[in-house]
């Protein structure tokens, strides 16, 4: 499978990533398995999840995957906060509090020490985007994620992100991943 870089960043990917939103859900852990074998057999290194699919189900089905075939290396890594992972008010969002907690959960459910592309879901109204990009940088920083970037934002949404990151020296999204298929075709606007 051809190997691609990420946006403009220094990173390489499989030209197809593995999505894992049914991991837990219609698919059982043994057949999630079978699926990241098969991708990976035919060449495939990029996994995306988030720590909202099955409130981390998906993510710890592909944590003991790695556990059991020790493939980490092997893959670039994908993951995305925002999802509420509890009843409490800081549970979910992306304000600082929220992005610290889900990212240390992210690591232990995923059973490795760095994420290698960590994705904000979507836009947080109630948030000030300077805080969101500042606690992702952190973590950039931290080594507890190597590279940013997001899903599912509007045109506006990601250039006021992209601005404030230039503006204040900050780690860029270096991807985004917008719902794309042939019933939801709203990014061609």
């Amino acid at each position: 499978m051809e190997q691609v870089r990420l946006g403009r960043s220094g990173l390489k990917v499989s030209r197809v990533c593995m999505g894992t939103m049914t991991f837990g859900r219609e698919a059982d852990e043994a057949t999630s398995h079978r699926l990241l074998d098969h991708f990976v057999a035919l060449g495939g290194t990029f996994v995306d999840t988030a720590n909202g699919y099955q409130r981390g189900g998906s993510e710890e089905i592909i944590g003991r995957w790695f556990a059991q075939r020790g493939r980490r290396d092997d893959i670039v890594l994908a993951t995305k906060v925002f999802s509420p992972m509890g009843p409490g008010p800081n549970d979910g969002g992306l304000a600082r509090i929220h992005i610290q907690r889900a990212v240390e959960a992210s690591l232990r459910r995923l059973q490795t020490d760095v994420i290698d592309l960590y994705q904000i879901h979507r836009w947080d109204f109630g948030v000030p985007p300077e805080e969101t990009l500042e606690a992702l940088n952190d973590l950039v920083r931290q080594g507890k994620v190597r590279y940013i970037g997001c899903s599912n934002l509007a045109a506006w949404q990601l250039a006021k992100y992209l601005r404030l990151s230039d503006e204040a020296h900050w780690s860029r999204f270096v991807s985004i991943q917008p719902i794309y298929n042939a019933i939801s075709r709203s990014i061609e606007s």
